[in-house]
C-alpha cells in the first residue's frame, strides 16, 4: 500500500537507504529548544552551545523539532545499545490485565507474538533484572525466557 503512495524514484531511494543503512539505537526527543532550555533553567543561547558540543561529539543529532541521542551518546551515559529480549508466556484468561501491567514497565518495545510464547519485550540491558523481578509479580505470567544481545551483525 505504501508503494502506491510513492512514485518509482522516491520508492527506490527509500529502499536503497533502508538496505544500505545500518540499524542504530536512538532515543528521540520531540521538544522545542526553548522548552528544553526552560526545563534545564538555562538560556536558549547556552543550550545551543551545549547542543553543538554534543553534536560535535556525535552524541546527538538534531533537526527541526527533534533531538536524537545516538548510540555513542548512550554509551557515554553508560547505557548499552544492545538490548535484551524477554519472551513471555501468559495465561489466556489473564492476558489483558497482564499486558496492561507490563506496558507500564521500563521497556523499549512490546510485541504480541504467535507461537510458543505470547509476547516479546525489548528492554535495555540495564533494565533486564528489574523487568524480570517485576514480571514475577504479574498475575498470569507463566514463564519467561530472556536473551541478551552481544553484537549487532546487520
Amino acid at each position: 500500500m505504501s508503494r502506491e503512495i510513492l512514485s518509482k524514484r522516491p520508492f527506490r531511494l527509500l529502499k536503497m537507504l533502508y538496505e544500505q543503512g545500518k540499524p542504530l539505537t536512538t532515543y528521540t526527543l520531540e521538544m522545542k529548544q526553548n522548552e528544553l532550555a526552560k526545563g534545564l533553567e538555562i538560556s536558549r543561547q547556552a543550550l545551543n552551545v551545549h547542543l553543538r558540543k554534543l553534536r560535535d561529539l556525535r552524541y546527538i543529532r538534531t533537526g527541526r523539532g527533534f533531538i536524537d541521542v545516538t548510540e555513542s551518546g548512550l554509551r557515554a551515559l553508560g547505557v548499552s545499545a544492545n538490548p535484551a529480549f524477554i519472551f513471555i508466556k501468559v495465561s489466556p484468561v489473564k492476558r489483558g490485565e497482564a499486558y496492561t501491567r507490563i506496558g507500564e514497565f521500563p521497556i523499549q518495545r512490546f510485541f504480541r507474538v504467535a507461537g510458543d510464547m505470547d509476547a516479546v519485550l525489548v528492554v535495555e540491558r540495564e533494565n533486564l533484572e528489574e523487568t524480570l523481578r517485576k514480571l514475577a509479580f504479574v498475575e498470569g505470567v507463566q514463564d519467561t525466557k530472556s536473551y541478551i544481545t552481544i553484537q549487532v551483525i546487520k
